[in-house]
């Protein structure tokens, strides 16, 4: 299938982190015309104002994706880690499963349609002693499943899912980390927690355990939505990457240095993570190279880069 030189694009669950980071790039390179989709129209609104956008994208509600033409939907609707933490298993399977069904429901009608759905690096496991591979596989204790194991086989499902629809065009990006100008610093990440020390002057408190963490950059993960567009007939899951990982130890000297942050290494302090224990949270997996897609930024250059807007 040729696309045409201007495409529509659907972008489902509008106010979420990543969708944000999709919307400031499209709108700088405004060649795609995109329709927003969120449950409140609102937080849409004021986040487009904020960034000053000239582009007055349309804002709908989540259930009118039916009523649309589109040549692309990109599925952004995900539980951040806050709300997992307080999430009951049903509401993460039947949340996922909701609006994936949706999605598939508009290919059903429109079967020309790209899908690109994230899903995360999750899937994988919840240890990572060491990187996912192509050839990793996943255990699940069937007979002892947690908080942990259930934001993990919901991914698993939905991708199983799309898998099994080979007359479809469904791509599923895994997401290992992310951080963008537009994080929530209320939400319980590392790098949140980082900014918000160092914007209200408070001592961050952390583990003396390091840990390697692969965040790609929002132009990155435009650039790799943009590749699946380019390529359109796909049905496939890709691991997305940064040009390198950067770990926790990295990331406190380079704001210790640069934002004077002060942090203090508490042998007892954990941190809960619900979706498991991850030492080496990245992928060593590079068949997105097949479709084109190549990064531009190391995960720490990224960083550098996007907590610059946020510190200024």
């Amino acid at each position: 299938m040729v696309m045409p030189a201007r495409i529509n694009i659907a972008i489902v669950g509008a106010t979420s982190h990543i969708a944000k980071g999709l919307i400031y790039h499209y709108a700088q390179a405004r060649n795609r015309d995109l329709v927003l989709f969120a449950r409140s129209v609102d937080p849409v609104k004021a986040f487009m104002a904020a960034i000053a956008l000239e582009i007055k994208y349309p804002i709908r509600a989540l259930n009118d994706l039916s009523g649309g033409d589109y040549d692309v939907i990109i599925n952004c609707i995900g539980i951040g880690q806050t709300a997992l933490m307080h999430c009951a298993a049903p509401t993460i399977f039947r949340l996922t499963e909701t609006y994936d069904n949706m999605m598939l429901d508009y290919l059903d009608k429109h079967p020309g349609v790209l899908y690109i759905n994230f899903s995360s690096g999750a899937v994988y496991g919840r240890e990572f002693q060491k990187p996912a591979e192509e050839s990793s596989t996943s255990l699940i204790k069937v007979n002892h499943l947690d908080l942990s194991d259930w934001y993990r086989i919901a991914k698993i499902n939905s991708e199983a899912k799309h898998r099994s629809l080979a007359g479809f065009n469904v791509v599923d990006l895994r997401v290992f980390a992310y951080f963008s100008r537009f994080i929530n610093l209320s939400s319980q990440y590392f790098m949140a927690e980082i900014i918000a020390c160092v914007k209200e002057r408070r001592i961050l408190t952390t583990g003396p355990e390091d840990m390697a963490r692969d965040f790609v950059s929002p132009f990155d993960l435009y650039s790799a939505v943009e590749r699946c567009i380019a390529q359109h007939a796909l049905n496939d899951v890709y691991d997305v990457f940064s040009l390198k990982p950067t770990s926790k130890f990295e990331l406190l000297d380079y704001f210790a240095r640069t934002y004077q942050l002060q942090y203090v290494i508490e042998k007892e302090h954990t941190v809960a993570s619900v979706t498991g224990s991850k030492s080496n949270y990245f992928s060593l997996n590079r068949r997105i190279g097949q479709i084109g897609y190549v990064p531009t930024q190391t995960s720490l250059e990224s960083i550098v880069e996007e907590s610059a807007h946020i510190l200024v």
